[in-house]
């Protein structure tokens, strides 16, 4: 990794350090109605098909993803809808079901299989405000062949908001930049098969481990063979502010955040690294010794606010991010 490639790394640390820690040391003092548990029911999800096909006609030349396909409209319009149009999504609401199933109409669109997940999760209070217990559920996205035990890449994003914002970083970037994957995706072939999961109820609703359910949910479904096959998992959490892309990891030394920063000098994306990050949905991968790391969490003014909205998100940020994701697929 060229240093170059690493703006600012002193002062871009310092900022996410007090921004990026985990959510309940940061959460106003409240108690939840209920103490949290792990989710009540994790069903598994339905095999994780391959992009790759079992066998590539020689007749027709090989289209590999390049950071070139993105197109990053597709990901601005998925936070004015999200943000715009749908706004404060909490994970066991309505609103949030309105918006699984309009990124499931989005994901099918654009050519991926794709089901809905559901579980549990207690009731609670999300940033100051109490939070019902209720179903909420993860967006699974695949497309092609599986096999149970060939090596797989997963890239996540969290679709839940806390109850006062409307959620245009946080984290409806972060399911736009998961859509404009998909799209580059159209066609053409990653390096080895891929899984896309926009994550439900990953916002606090108390503290200790009262988090992270649909991450936590999607981790307890996978069987034996996919857990020792998954060979990275991306976690794209608020990447819609800043100038540099942050890539973070529970710690130091993580083989996903030296490749997630390998391929943004490839795309051309200057980084900052932060080595303490497990405040996203990486983080239920880890702790159950899968490989994860996280893109995103540049300190910003509206964080869990209502001024949380489409206007505050950078095109040139979302365009980061979908690139250096698709290096790292490459």
């Amino acid at each position: 990794m060229r240093r170059s490639a690493i703006v600012s790394v002193g002062l871009a640390v310092s900022l996410l350090a007090a921004c990026s820690s985990d959510p309940e040391a940061d959460a106003p003092s409240a108690s939840p109605s209920t103490t949290s548990s792990a989710p009540t029911t994790s069903p598994t999800p339905s095999p994780t098909p391959s992009l790759t096909p079992s066998s590539t006609p020689t007749a027709e030349p090989v289209r590999r993803v390049s950071p070139d396909d993105v197109r990053v409209a597709t990901a601005v319009a998925a936070v004015e809808h999200l943000a715009g149009r749908i706004g404060p999504r909490p994970g066991t609401s309505p609103a949030y079901r309105r918006a699984a199933r309009w990124v499931q109409g989005r994901l099918e669109e654009l050519g991926w299989t794709v089901e809905q997940q559901p579980f549990r999760t207690p009731a609670g209070v999300s940033w100051g405000v109490p939070v019902r217990a209720g179903r909420s559920t993860n967006v699974v996205a695949t497309r092609g062949d599986v096999r149970p035990g060939r090596p797989w890449l997963l890239v996540g994003a969290h679709l839940d908001t806390v109850p006062q914002a409307p959620g245009a970083e946080d984290n409806a970037s972060g399911v736009g930049a998961l859509l404009a994957v998909a799209e580059a995706l159209d066609e053409r072939r990653a390096r080895m098969p891929v899984v896309l999961v926009a994550f439900g109820s990953e916002e606090p609703r108390g503290p200790g481990e009262a988090h992270h359910y649909g991450s936590r949910a999607y981790v307890a479904g996978l069987s034996t063979a996919e857990r020792g096959s998954l060979n990275g998992m991306v976690s794209l959490d608020r990447v819609g502010v800043g100038s540099v892309l942050p890539v973070g990891s529970a710690g130091d030394g993580d083989p996903v955040q030296q490749q997630l920063l390998e391929a943004a000098e490839r795309a051309g994306v200057p980084t900052v690294v932060d080595t303490q990050q497990r405040s996203s949905d990486h983080w239920s991968f880890v702790r159950a010794g899968l490989p994860g790391a996280r893109l995103g969490s540049t300190c910003y003014a509206a964080y869990h606010s209502a001024a949380d909205v489409p206007s505050v998100v950078s095109r040139d940020q979302l365009r980061r991010t979908a690139r250096t994701v698709v290096a790292w697929l490459r």
